[in-house]
């Protein structure tokens, strides 16, 4: 398998929230990192935070626009959608992997801030526009 299937693969399990298919993708030792947030080292810290990913989240869609390899680092510019319920946050990451031996050893996403709150706000008004507008809503 290479690099960017392994990534392409990785990222699959995780849009069907398989936290332990995606696990089966890591490194004992991976560092996954949003940053500027602290990174995550290690299996369990690794699998905590994707397991808090799905204890929260009810979608996950990875829309990759373009992915590269260089041997063992793959590149990824993507929009990732991230739902809870009816709220839905649509937002620019550009990902950096590395592979080694059919593992990843590194997991980091870089994103903008700003672009991510306007998308997290935007999902919000969607909710309350949906928990407005719902037939219970409208029969009160």
């Amino acid at each position: 398998m290479t690099e960017i299937q392994t990534v392409r693969d990785f990222l699959s399990a995780l849009e069907a929230l398989d936290v332990d298919r995606a696990l089966g993708f890591a490194a004992p030792g991976m560092v996954y990192q949003n940053v500027p947030l602290p990174p995550a080292r290690g299996l369990p810290a690794v699998e905590k935070t994707l397991r808090a990913m799905t204890r929260y989240g009810t979608g996950f869609e990875a829309r990759l626009h373009n992915i590269a390899a260089n041997g063992p680092v793959v590149l990824t510019e993507r929009t990732d959608v991230l739902e809870a319920g009816a709220w839905r946050a649509e937002f620019w990451v550009c990902g950096t992997f590395e592979v080694h031996d059919g593992r990843i050893t590194l997991w980091r996403d870089y994103f903008d801030w700003t672009t991510f709150l306007a998308a997290s706000a935007k999902g919000l008004g969607g909710l309350l526009r949906t928990k407005l507008l719902s037939p219970r809503a409208a029969a009160r």
